[in-house]
Parts: C-alpha cells; sequence; structure tokens
C-alpha cells in the first residue's frame, strides 16, 4: 500500500474517527525506515515516544532521553512519513514546573523536526504546560494513568487507578485536558471500565495502551509488537512476529557464508 492513496490524518480527522466510532491504530517508532514502512502500510498515528531512551538505547527508564535526542528521531521519522499524524513526547524535565520551558520545548520540536502534534504525561499539574503550548497553536495529546517518566515516584509499573480516589483523580484529569484544548488523551496501564468510562465521557479520542477495548484507539511500540525486543513481556503485548529469531537466524547464515567463503559468490562480484 501507498501511504499517498489514504487521506492525510489529523487531529480533525482523529475526532471525526471517534465521532464514527472507527477504531484508531497507533505505533510507537523511533527511525526513517521503520516509520516509511509504518506509514505506508496505514497507520493512523505514529508515536515518536521518549520510550527511545530503553528501546534504541538501552536505559532501564525513559528519563534519560534528551530533548535534543528526540528531535533528532522525531525528525528522522518525519522525512519517512507522508499520511500518519506524527506526535513526539517531550522528555522529562523539559516542560514540568517550568511552562516557558514547556513552550520553548514544544516549539523547538514543531520547528526543528516539523512533527504535527506534542505529547505530556500528566493532569492538572502540568496545566499551566499545556495552556502555555496551546495557546502558541501547538497540538497537544494528554497521557494519564501509567506515566513512565513518574516511575521514580511511583517506584513500580503496576496498574494504576485501581483504587477510587486515584480513579477520581484520573476521570477529572481526563476531563480538564479535554476542557483545556487537548486533542486526544492516551490511557496507559489503566483497568478497562474505568478507560472506558473515561471514553465515554469525553468527547477527545483516548488511545489505550494496556486499557482495554473501550477506547478509541490502541498503541503499541514496533519493537515490541514485532518481537523485536524479547525483554518486555506485558499482558497487554500481543506478538504478532518473532523478528528477533528470524533476525538472528539471517545473521547466522550470514556469518556462515562468509566464513566458508560461499559470500560473495561469482554473480555478487565485479
Amino acid at each position: 500500500m501507498n501511504a499517498s492513496k489514504f487521506p492525510k490524518i489529523t487531529t480533525h480527522v482523529l475526532q471525526e474517527m471517534k465521532l464514527k466510532e472507527e477504531k484508531i491504530s497507533m505505533l510507537t517508532c523511533y527511525d526513517y525506515s521503520m516509520a516509511r514502512i509504518i506509514d505506508e502500510s496505514g497507520i493512523d498515528v505514529i508515536l515518536v515516544g521518549d520510550s527511545a531512551a530503553n528501546v534504541m538505547a538501552g536505559h532501564k527508564t525513559t528519563l534519560p532521553i534528551t530533548l535534543n535526542e528526540m528531535i533528532y528521531h522525531a525528525g528522522s521519522v518525519m522525512r519517512a512519513v507522508e499520511r500518519a499524524l506524527v506526535v513526539v513526547d517531550l522528555p522529562f524535565g523539559t516542560y514540568q514546573g517550568n511552562s516557558r520551558e514547556a513552550l520553548n520545548s514544544a516549539i523547538r520540536i514543531m520547528k526543528e523536526s516539523n512533527a504535527n502534534a506534542v505529547k505530556l504525561e500528566g493532569g492538572r499539574e502540568i496545566r499551566e504546560s499545556i495552556d502555555r503550548i496551546l495557546s502558541a497553536g501547538i497540538p497537544v495529546m494528554g497521557h494519564l494513568g501509567l506515566t513512565p517518566q513518574s516511575i521514580n515516584k511511583f517506584g513500580t509499573y503496576v496498574v494504576r487507578a485501581r483504587d477510587q480516589e486515584e480513579a477520581s483523580r484520573l476521570k477529572e484529569d481526563a476531563k480538564l485536558l479535554e476542557e483545556i484544548g487537548c486533542f486526544a488523551v492516551v490511557l496507559e496501564k489503566i483497568p478497562a471500565k474505568l478507560a472506558e468510562e473515561v471514553t465515554q465521557n469525553i468527547k477527545i479520542p483516548t488511545i489505550g495502551i494496556g486499557a482495554g477495548s473501550a477506547v478509541d484507539g490502541q498503541v503499541l511500540v514496533i519493537h515490541d509488537m514485532l518481537g523485536i525486543n524479547q525483554d518486555f513481556s506485558p499482558r497487554f503485548l500481543r506478538r504478532y512476529h518473532n523478528l528477533h529469531e528470524e533476525m538472528k537466524g539471517a545473521v547466522k547464515l550470514y556469518i556462515k557464508d562468509v566464513k566458508s567463503l560461499n559470500f560473495p559468490n561469482e554473480r555478487e562480484q565485479y
């Protein structure tokens, strides 16, 4: 499939998809080659996630990745994409507690990578930052539930909002994000019934990851979904391939052919 055969996805298109009850497909990736494959396949949204810190750089958490590194990954993805809406994570430390810095960070991402939108983790505690970014005309996607940038606060990656107090706060934050102008919100690792309730009570699309099937769309990391990354196996992850083993097999065959002088053969020489 050629991405140009599909209509360009915008925030308005996502809103229409929710109204028509058409599910939104979203994948996370970080480089040109992978983004081109995903976009040509007809994906709706590509997230350039701060999970690049884990997947691409091998860090234990998302915290170490810098704004410059996020801009690098976002630019690589944008050069491949024709159809999908591209959303970029603002990394840890570039928006919490300082709305001016938040705006500057978002502007840099938009200007230097040509991305379509940014994503921030949190609710009422980052309202001022979201307000300031939105005032510049930059689309914002919210993120509630398990927020990996707050891992040192939570101390665990367990399901969030199981108790009534945290669930109520999440519902209030989702409504707040809608009211201040976010175009969508990611709901990560929360009970399916809570995600369904939030989805029904707000007008903007909800994108789930470990949040059940009643949300407006789903997101996974492409390296997890294709089975390249074997170290991450939460309940919500469905592996559609086992590229880890296929790629290892191909590399082993290449090594064997090189050592046995089978590669290159006469047809592969000049």
